[in-house]
């Protein structure tokens, strides 16, 4: 089997994806006919031209905008089920996704509209198509921590159903101790944490990631590398870095798939994974970014299998779900590399 098949092939799972970064554009016209909301596009063409970002806050913008179409429980579950469909055509097993409660709040929408619709989408993929899920609710860093304790007020019932707390939106100007106090409730009402770190900020925002908010991932990371003492740190405690190369070329993190980190990341020891965070907008699902990675960088196949172990690896799966993805995996790497 060549690198190309054994990646389309190989089980997978997905750390870094936000449920809102999959609306595609013939999705979002769609939506916004059935739900009669204005867009400032006539056709799907136009849609996909606008999708053209010169940094993160051009992004952004469009991101949350294009968030308008989703009004009702029932968009939030055929957005999550078309992610889901794909997902399975491109073998990917599990997936711990995260969802931006205050995007929709903010527009007047329940807590438990997105929640139910997201949540039920999820569900129904274990039953049907055996693909395991977390859910992560992420707190907006452009706004106040009092909207993000308002947030976890919400979430408190729904615990069942929301494992973590994450950190998005833009990095700049908004650093993690800005969210020190609502990471520690979270944490001490049982949330695991997560946080973006490292994308347009620097190493020192990772470090304080790590220290101030004790979080148990770090999404991105690209910048620890800028840092040897923080490498050895991370890498000696195998924190998972959930990298996205698409994401990082279209925004301008890179300005080549031939300088993105993640192999100096593996070289490190670091316990780096390959996800596509917004893929919609971004030009690629998981697969797409194992693909472009592979080329740019001339991965090996023993790269290859490290990045999708190490996804499994960095997973919060189980114990015993773990293993059992990982022996999976395993399986399959034996049968089908030289």
């Amino acid at each position: 089997m060549d690198i190309t098949s054994f990646i389309a092939n190989m089980p997978k799972a997905e750390l870094h994806l936000h449920i809102e970064g999959t609306l595609e554009p013939d999705m979002m016209m769609s939506l916004a006919e059935r739900n009669n909301v204005s867009l400032p596009y006539s056709t799907i063409d136009e849609v996909r031209a606008a999708y053209n970002f010169a940094s993160l806050q051009d992004f952004l913008d469009l991101y949350y905008q294009g968030m308008n179409v989703l009004q009702t429980a029932f968009d939030f579950y055929d957005l999550t089920n078309a992610y889901l469909t794909r997902c399975f055509a491109q073998n990917v097993t599990h997936v711990e996704i995260f969802f931006d409660p205050q995007g929709h709040t903010s527009r007047g929408l329940a807590f438990e509209t997105a929640l139910d619709g997201i949540t039920s989408a999820l569900d129904e993929a274990e039953r049907s198509l055996g693909i395991t899920s977390k859910l992560i609710m992420c707190f907006l860093r452009h706004l106040p921590e009092d909207a993000a304790f308002e947030t976890l007020e919400s979430a408190l019932p729904h615990k069942d159903r929301i494992f973590g707390v994450g950190l998005d939106s833009s990095e700049k100007d908004h650093p993690p101790p800005k969210f020190m106090r609502v990471f520690k409730a979270a944490r001490e009402a049982g949330f695991i944490a997560v946080a973006h770190a490292g994308e347009e900020g620097s190493a020192a925002n990772v470090a304080d990631a790590v220290d101030l908010l004790e979080i148990s991932r770090i999404d991105h990371g690209n910048a620890v590398l800028d840092d040897v003492v923080l490498t050895d740190r991370i890498s000696a405690a195998q924190i998972p870095l959930t990298m996205c190369p698409l994401s990082n070329l279209r925004l301008c993190v890179v300005d080549d798939l031939a300088n993105h980190p993640v192999r100096l990341a593996l070289q490190a020891g670091l316990l780096a994974t390959i996800n596509s965070d917004d893929p919609a907008y971004f030009g690629g699902y998981i697969s797409e970014n194992f693909h472009a990675v592979q080329l740019a960088l001339n991965l090996s196949f023993e790269e290859i299998c490290q990045l999708g172990r190490n996804a499994y690896l960095g997973s919060f799966m189980n114990d015993e779900q773990k293993a059992a993805a990982l022996a999976l995996f395993d399986a399959f790497a034996a049968d089908n590399t030289p």
